[in-house]
Parts: C-alpha cells; sequence; structure tokens
C-alpha cells in the first residue's frame, strides 16, 4: 500500500526541553491513523511539524511525497487540517467562511454540496458563534475538505463535545474513511480511536512506544479494550 506521510527520526526543541524525540512512523494511504499521547506528549508539535508549519532540529518529513517545508504551498493544495486551535473571527457566518475557504485554492470542493452532506446547509446564513459544539466540528471537518484533499488532518477533533455531537462527528469520519480518505487524528478519547482508527502510535515525551494495529496493541495487552491497554502501554512503557 502507498505511504502517504513518513517520519524519520523526528526531533523538535523548545530550548532546553525536547518535544518531539527521534519519532518515526508512517502512514498509509487510505488509512486513519492516531497519534496518541497524553498532554504535552508532543502531538500537536508533530502535527505543526509534519506540515511545515513549525521547523525541527533533525530528521526528516514526507508527506504525499513532498518536503512540507520546500513545498507548502504546493501541499497545502491537497491537505486539508483542522487544528487544535481553530477560531474564527468576529460574527463571520458560516456560509462566508466556507466562501472564503474555497476562494484560498484551485480547485475547491462545493461548499454548498459539502453544508449538505454535513447537515448544516440550515446554518448557512447563521454565525459561526451561534452554531453548536458539534456543529462546529462538523464545520471544521467541513472546512477541511474544501481543499478536496488527498490526506486530512484532525486534532482532538471532539474535546468537549457531548456524546450525541461526539458520534455524529464519528458518523461523518465513518464515511470519509469509507471513501478511501486518508485521516491523520489525535484524540484523548479511546472509544473514538477504537471505532475510527487502523493503527496508532503511541508517544510520551515525545518518544514513541509503540505503533501497531489496535487490534494487536488490545491483543498484546492483558486487556479487552484499548482503552485499558493504552494505560498499560503507558505504565509499561512496552506493548
Amino acid at each position: 500500500m502507498e505511504t502517504c506521510i513518513e517520519v524519520k527520526n523526528l526531533t523538535k526543541h523548545y530550548r532546553n526541553r525536547v518535544a518531539v524525540n527521534n519519532l518515526s512512523f508512517s502512514v498509509k494511504k487510505g488509512e486513519v491513523f492516531g497519534l496518541l499521547g497524553p498532554n504535552g506528549a508532543g502531538k500537536s508539535t508533530t502535527i505543526d511539524c509534519i506540515l511545515g508549519l513549525k521547523p525541527f532540529d533533525t530528521g526528516s518529513v514526507a508527506v504525499l511525497g513532498l518536503n512540507p517545508v520546500k513545498a507548502r504551498k504546493h501541499l497545502f493544495e491537497r491537505v486539508g487540517v483542522q487544528l487544535q486551535s481553530s477560531s474564527y473571527q468576529g460574527n463571520i457566518r458560516v456560509g462566508e467562511i466556507c466562501e472564503e475557504m474555497a476562494a484560498l485554492y484551485q480547485n475547491p470542493a462545493n461548499y454548498n454540496s459539502l453544508l449538505t452532506q454535513f447537515k448544516l446547509d440550515q446554518y448557512a446564513r447563521q454565525p459561526v458563534a451561534k452554531l453548536s459544539g458539534g456543529e462546529k466540528q462538523k464545520l471544521s471537518i467541513l472546512l477541511a475538505l474544501i481543499p478536496q484533499p488527498e490526506v486530512i488532518f484532525l486534532d482532538e477533533l471532539t474535546t468537549g463535545l457531548d456524546t450525541e455531537a461526539r458520534r455524529s462527528v464519528w458518523q461523518v469520519l465513518t464515511d470519509l474513511k469509507e471513501k478511501g480518505l486518508t485521516i491523520f487524528l489525535t484524540s484523548h478519547y479511546m472509544d473514538e480511536v477504537e471505532a475510527l482508527c487502523d493503527r496508532v502510535c503511541i508517544i510520551n515525551q515525545g518518544h514513541a512506544i509503540v505503533t501497531d494495529t489496535v487490534s494487536r496493541l488490545i491483543q498484546n495487552s492483558p486487556h479487552q479494550r484499548l482503552e485499558e491497554a493504552y494505560l498499560w502501554v503507558m505504565k509499561e512503557g512496552v506493548a
């Protein structure tokens, strides 16, 4: 299967602190890959380095065969990004922010069709600030899909959502997975990871502890569910 993302020996320092420590993994085309770890483990920094948003000290990164630093503009025509810090200006309306996003790309998706697909068309003239948490998160995914990306990055997408809203977002991601989109996500919810991810990489203090399929990760632990297996791996340091 074709490799979509290749990270080799990635290291990133913030002054005297190591944020990412000799991290290596690959993501195959069409799979859902989860980067897991506690707060401060280096997940968001890793995504920033993969996308060329932050410089790194040593190692190499390739996304769709491109160097994200040297070919950032070309790369961003082919990837979709929803970052943890997503925020929206003032009272911008749903339709307006979709139009603004579409204007950034040469061959954008039809955002009106996406609004209908995500069941957000009824909110097109409504300020984004008045959307519910779940609706805002679905809008974040929608905006990341406007470039018609080959891979999409989602950073802690469902944090703070209630159960119904989370399940609604899960269904959107499941539909995208079935269409063959490559999805790279971070999450603190192991039920979410277990439901969506094909493979995961668990990191702590920027260093990879284990990279494996969800099923093998569970099988190699003394537990039956990913949440307990994850905690076991974090405690033991091995899997």
